[in-house]
């Protein structure tokens, strides 16, 4: 990378975000400029159109907002490093799936809606199978949550090293493990090789009180498999943080099974969001700043 006097960073774009994002990078050393003049980019959004427009041969490094970042893949390219939100909002996610487990398991999602005394429903948590697709960050923050709750925790990843201690198992054991699981839980990144990958035959594997948490993308699910067994009862339930389509138009049959928790992609909110992303925009700043590593490096050609 370039020597640090000639290092500049720019934050786009102009939206609720920058303000906050430009006092990390002078927090971490640096004083936002012109991207015209920047060797670098701290961008805020998922416009894709705006952000293609603004690299220029000069910029070295771009700071992408999200730790998913489908929005960006026809942009990456080898010519610059890319890094993103891997990791970043990985606590508030983690926590969201052990409410929605929560949710699920002890039948709150229907009380919620009931307007008079109803029958006993429900069951623990304590001492389930849970099986996570996905490896990363808000895995790594939820396994020790469900340490605490007795649960044995298996992790399906590309590796089957272990991860903190727990067994970890490779794609190819998913059947297998399905077929196991009391509570699946999809926290892995949204790649060709990984869409659409719990579908009919997935779901029919599952034990008929199982569970299906999503924090991940909507798209990871046949939707209309999902549909399918959430109304012939073939699975305890579904807790969905993420959809497909999404936003969930007002219309669509997941709103009308009983069987079915959503949440509106708030796994991570804004206000919790920029906090986080503004530290992790501050550390990466005085890497950069330092010629040090940059943390949540992009993999461009796996597209994450």
């Amino acid at each position: 990378m370039q020597k640090n006097a000639t290092k500049k960073i720019a934050v786009e774009p102009a939206n609720a975000r920058q303000v906050d994002l430009m006092q990390a990078v002078r927090e971490g050393g640096g004083e936002p400029v012109p991207v015209a003049d920047a060797s670098a980019l701290i961008w805020g959004d998922e416009n894709l159109s705006e952000l293609t427009s603004l690299l220029h041969d000069g910029l070295e490094w771009v700071q992408l907002p999200w730790a998913g970042i489908e929005p960006f893949i026809e942009v990456l390219d080898h010519k610059r490093q890319w890094t993103c939100g891997k990791g970043v909002y990985a606590r508030p996610v983690a926590e969201h799936v052990l409410a929605l487990m929560l949710a699920g398991l002890h039948h709150l999602h229907a009380y919620a809606q009931e307007r008079s005394w109803a029958k006993p429903a429900g069951q623990n948590l304590y001492g389930k199978r849970v099986l996570i697709l996905g490896g990363g960050g808000i895995t790594e923050e939820l396994l020790p949550m469900l340490a605490t709750m007795g649960c044995e925790s298996v992790v399906l990843r590309r590796s089957s090293k272990p991860l903190n201690g727990v067994r970890c198992v490779q794609p190819s054991a998913l059947h297998e493990e399905l077929a196991e699981a009391d509570i699946v839980v999809l926290a892995l990144a949204l790649t060709e090789s990984t869409r659409g990958m719990i579908g009919e035959q997935e779901l029919a594997l599952m034990k008929p009180d199982a569970w299906l948490i999503n924090v991940a993308r909507g798209a990871h699910i046949d939707t209309d498999a999902l549909v399918q067994a959430l109304q012939q009862g073939n699975i305890g339930g579904a807790a969905l943080d993420v959809t497909d389509p999404e936003p969930l138009p007002d219309n669509h049959p997941l709103w009308t099974c009983d069987n079915c928790l959503i949440t509106p992609h708030v796994g991570n909110t804004p206000e919790v969001g920029i906090r986080l992303l503004s530290d992790h925009v501050r550390e990466n700043t005085r890497r950069y700043l330092a010629g040090e590593p940059l943390l949540a490096p992009v993999d461009v050609d796996a597209g994450y």
